[in-house]
């Protein structure tokens, strides 16, 4: 069974399918924040979004991290490392990326276990 849920005009930011949940790309709301609040603000709504599909921040198990500049990754680190606990660390792939859109500095991408 699939079940899609959060739904926007283009997609859905979760999926559930075979006992895990897919986000979507997911961007700051204040794309005035540098990478560091921008970060923040990606994390906290993953954390919702987690919320509503019945998991949580611990059982994420992949993520990927679309920066649209690399120099400023120690933010996004920064901020990503006192997020999660250190035993809950998910995989993790950071791409670089052209052009993100209009001051988006972070699109982030997560699977997580139900």
């Amino acid at each position: 069974m699939i079940e899609r849920t959060i739904r926007t005009p283009i997609m859905h930011r979760a999926v559930e399918a075979h006992g895990f949940v897919f986000f979507g790309g997911i961007i700051a709301d204040d794309l005035s924040l540098d990478m560091a609040g921008q970060t923040r603000q990606v994390l906290d709504k993953l954390e919702s979004y987690l919320g509503e599909a019945g998991t949580n921040k611990e059982r994420i198990v992949s993520a990927t991290a679309y920066v649209a500049d690399l120099n400023l990754k120690k933010g996004m680190n920064d901020v990503w490392t006192q997020w999660f606990d250190p035993q809950h660390l998910p995989a993790r792939a950071t791409l670089g990326v052209a052009d993100l859109g209009d001051n988006v500095l972070l699109e982030l991408v997560a699977t997580a276990a139900k």
